[in-house]
């Protein structure tokens, strides 16, 4: 009797991915795929952008399953994949688009209170936001993101912590302000 896909650990499955599984390497996809993409939204990319990068992250990732060696999660190796795709393709964009940013637009209004990390994050600086998702989502360790990046590593040490300083920043309750105007019963 066969063990069902669902039931199998990822190492299980990357190996037999690695062995020419694509039903077993698909299962991979499905279990983290919104995981993925959700990262690259995190870290800048549009929608479609970050649709695409998860896919060439996925055929990156079939193509190397014999290179992953289960010291950490499968998740975190695709990420790290799809984080270095999201990296390049920027740096690339960056040398044949010659952008003037304007300063970030006023915050949106927190609206009753509700925390939207996504909001938050595209309050950063885009190297604050990349070096963030990085560290955080991707978990990515200072060294490997300064090394991805081309950045010294007292740079990107930086840029993580004033990212987590403004996003502790902007998501903390303000004092006064997690009291709504229901409790003020009188």
């Amino acid at each position: 009797m066969s063990q069902s896909l669902v039931d199998r650990h990822d190492v299980e499955l990357a190996a037999l991915a690695a062995a020419g599984g694509r039903r077993e390497f698909g299962e991979l996809v499905r279990r983290h795929g919104s995981a993925v993409r959700g990262l690259l939204r995190r870290m800048g990319a549009q929608p479609s952008l970050a649709d695409d990068i998860a896919q060439d992250a996925f055929i990156q990732a079939f193509q190397r399953c014999a290179e992953f060696r289960a010291e950490g999660t499968f998740a975190a190796w695709v990420k790290r994949i799809a984080a270095r795709l999201y990296i390049k393709r920027v740096a690339k964009e960056a040398r044949y688009v010659a952008e003037l940013e304007t300063e970030d637009a006023a915050p949106a209004p927190d609206h009753a209170g509700l925390v939207d990390l996504d909001e938050a994050l595209k309050a950063l600086s885009e190297p604050e936001r990349l070096c963030v998702s990085l560290c955080h989502g991707a978990g990515m360790a200072h060294p490997e993101i300064a090394a991805a990046l081309n950045l010294p590593l007292g740079t990107v040490k930086s840029h993580v912590k004033r990212g987590l300083d403004k996003l502790r920043t902007r998501l903390q309750p303000q004092a006064g302000q997690s009291l709504g105007s229901a409790q003020h019963v009188g």
